[in-house]
């Protein structure tokens, strides 16, 4: 690895694929989309602190208009780069590192048309609907270019499994979000099955291809994504008593969320970049859940426990964006890459 954004030592022929795999912080730019997805996840949580907890509405639409104004002001830019340099999108979706994380774009709109479908009907719907479909025709485009022989299986990491998986579950929650059940069981479906399939795939490479390298760290963090959006997913769907498959999912969970435990010293080595972004969204969805599930128990100072975790999230999260103003500044990281 020569930073955390590229792959080491990339053959002349990768390299004039990748077009704009990275800006001066050596952030790959579709990663970049991971702060409003971020940002957007934590407000998810607030939400259902507001609903649970009976907390205030600012913070979540403090998020989520943070959140949305940061993925207008980045997608205005990488539209503006991709009509400046054609092929541009084609590029990053075939890099090996980054592509999966072109269905952050429709991702984060799928997350802010939910929330504002509640201000804006029926344009909110709409919206929703479109942005969904994009994130299939991302998830298609990605899924043709995999099995027709695009990556090798060195180069798969636990980030593939974002845009079928993590992406197809958030998907669900938008659909239950407008009242359209069937089409959210459809999206689960389709998660589920990905969830089983890319999980596989990506975990034998993880058993038997060596170490990852360090940028690819981060994407393990698509270990917790994929429990915690599913159970979110579920229990939107099937409001009421939880039953045996809200139990299997939450089971999945929490050991998902020890081994990321377990993972905190592989994580600890790495430096930070403002790729970390990517770690905010799973803490959000999984603090979403938390509460939520939190709110049918009769746990004694089950509240405690849900402002605790509520609060770590966000600690996380405003940490991770205090760390990346100085990571961003291109005379500090070109000194921390020395």
């Amino acid at each position: 690895m020569t930073d955390t954004g590229t792959i080491a030592s990339p053959a002349p022929a990768a390299q004039d694929r990748v077009l704009s795999p990275a800006g001066p912080s050596g952030m790959p730019a579709l990663s970049r989309f991971g702060i409003p997805l971020g940002l957007a996840g934590l407000g998810g949580g607030w939400s259902a602190a507001r609903s649970t907890l009976g907390s205030p509405m600012w913070p979540e639409e403090i998020l989520f208009g943070a959140a949305g104004s940061l993925w207008l002001v980045l997608t205005a830019l990488y539209v503006f780069r991709g009509l400046r340099r054609k092929g541009t999108f084609r590029a990053d979706l075939r890099h090996e590192l980054a592509g999966p994380f072109a269905a952050f774009i429709p991702l984060v709109g799928v997350l802010l048309s939910a929330h504002y479908s509640q201000y804006l009907p029926p344009w909110g719907a709409w919206l929703c609907t479109a942005f969904i479909a994009a994130l299939a025709i991302v998830a298609a485009q990605l899924l043709a270019h995999w099995v027709t022989g695009g990556v090798s299986l060195q180069a798969i990491h636990p980030g593939y499994l974002l845009p079928v998986v993590p992406g197809f579950f958030v998907a669900s929650i938008g659909f239950s979000s407008i009242h359209a059940l069937d089409a959210a069981m459809a999206a689960f479906g389709i998660g589920a099955f990905f969830w089983l399939l890319m999980g596989t795939v990506v975990t034998v490479r993880l058993m038997t291809g060596g170490e990852l390298p360090p940028a690819a760290k981060i994407g393990l963090s698509a270990y917790l994504a994929a429990p915690a959006t599913a159970n979110i997913a579920w229990m939107v769907s099937h409001p009421g008593p939880v039953g045996a498959v809200q139990l299997a999912l939450s089971g999945v969970l929490v050991i998902m969320a020890l081994m990321q435990v377990m993972l905190l010293p592989e994580y600890r080595k790495l430096p930070f970049t403002p790729m970390f972004w990517v770690f905010t969204f799973p803490v959000g969805a999984t603090a979403n859940y938390s509460m939520r599930w939190l709110a049918t128990t009769d746990l004694p100072g089950r509240e405690i426990y849900a402002w605790t975790i509520l609060g770590l999230a966000t600690a996380f999260t405003l940490v991770i964006a205090a760390r990346t103003v100085p990571a961003g500044n291109p005379r500090r990281s070109g000194r921390a890459g020395r």
